[in-house]
């Protein structure tokens, strides 16, 4: 077997270790002797006496060899447990510098922690890389896709202007913002989730009554849900919350248009109540709910089912992820459930008193928030058959 770096130093150290314990041992047990016997010095001049005979010689080589042996037989062997992970982790970090985030080293002998912690550690790191480069992709084509139809109906209409084929009376510009404007949105939610994803997302944390805030987003877009067939019911709890009052009527228009473009027409539910230390924020439609398979997935970025991916009118698919970002950074979370009617069921959940107590919060911004809103209920829009 040939012997080099890491491999041959192992080896040579246990070999001259070997040697100098077979020197060590044979050099003092001849002075302990000398010592122990009171052996004169004198003595030593007579060789024929003190002198190891032929034997004796052969016995000490035979014993040197032979522990020079063992050493290099237990060196191999320690090398090789030591530098097999190390040399799959060498090998595995030259396939991941040279693009295969695929790569994956192997530990072997686990019984060596150090090393099975650094293989671990490796392949937990190569893993984050391939699941990044994953999304990423995906993100990619995701955004090229959604940027790729309003870019394209805007170019195509100012060409035509430009040729002259369109005439600009002739134009639906009402047509064209509407495009202008979801380029917006998509725009604004990248830039959420980047934010989001970077842990810089900024909340202006304040005491905020949320039912004043959620009938202002529900009177903007009553004549839209109205129009797509909804009626929209809140049961409002006016407890005060601490919260990014911006970023909650954000999640609300979320909510909301995201019900408008994939749920069945009808009944909208919109309610807010404490439970346990949590605000609640949940959104109940009529069906058709979300597949089981889909449930987990839903606040994914780019995650819309089959049939909403037919659409004519979907959304971006940045809106329920959005969602899920300012409810992480609000130190809450969002699930997705099945109502009792059949319909999804979106919950959004935060502390009551998340980022600062109550007392503090009320230092420094004159004082909790009052209102006379104890409770709310209302309906905005009427369905239409």
């Amino acid at each position: 077997m040939r012997l080099t770096g890491l491999n041959r130093q192992i080896v040579l150290s246990m070999s001259v270790l070997m040697v100098c314990s077979i020197l060590l041992i044979w050099i003092g047990s001849w002075i302990f002797f000398a010592i122990a016997f009171k052996i004169d010095p004198a003595m030593l001049s007579e060789p024929d006496d003190f002198s190891p005979t032929t034997v004796e010689w052969l016995w000490i080589l035979s014993i040197t060899i032979f522990g020079l042996l063992l050493a290099a037989f237990f060196a191999v062997k320690l090398a090789s447990r030591i530098l097999t992970p190390i040399n799959s982790v060498m090998d595995s970090v030259r396939r991941v510098a040279h693009g295969d985030l695929a790569a994956r080293a192997v530990a072997g002998d686990r019984s060596l922690g150090e090393t099975a912690i650094l293989v671990d550690d490796f392949n937990s790191m190569a893993e984050r890389l391939e699941r990044g480069e994953r999304e990423s992709q995906t993100w990619n084509a995701a955004i090229a896709h959604e940027l790729r139809t309003p870019v394209t109906i805007l170019r195509g209409t100012l060409q035509g202007v430009v040729d002259g084929v369109f005439k600009p009376e002739e134009v639906e510009f009402p047509a064209l913002l509407s495009q202008v404007e979801g380029l917006g949105r998509l725009i604004e939610d990248l830039r959420t989730l980047s934010l989001a994803d970077s842990g810089h997302m900024q909340l202006r944390l304040t005491w905020t009554d949320l039912v004043l805030e959620i009938e202002e987003v529900a009177r903007l877009l009553e004549p839209e849900l109205a129009a797509a067939g909804f009626a929209l019911r809140l049961d409002l709890s006016g407890h005060p919350v601490r919260c990014d009052a911006a970023r909650m009527r954000q999640v609300v228009l979320a909510l909301l248009d995201n019900a408008r473009r994939y749920a069945h027409a009808g009944q909208l539910l919109l309610g807010t109540r404490v439970e346990d230390g949590l605000y609640l924020l949940q959104l109940e439609d009529a069906g058709p709910g979300i597949p089981d398979e889909l449930a987990p997935h839903v606040f994914e970025a780019f995650r819309r089912g089959d049939a909403a991916r037919s659409e004519l009118h979907a959304g971006t698919g940045l809106g329920l992820a959005v969602v899920e970002a300012i409810a992480r950074a609000h130190g809450g979370s969002a699930s997705c459930a099945r109502g009792a009617a059949g319909g999804a069921v979106l919950t959004v959940k935060w502390p009551v008193e998340h980022g600062a107590p109550p007392s503090a919060a009320g230092a420094g911004h004159g004082g909790p928030v009052t209102s006379s809103h104890h409770s709310g209920t209302g309906d905005f829009g009427t369905r239409r058959t």
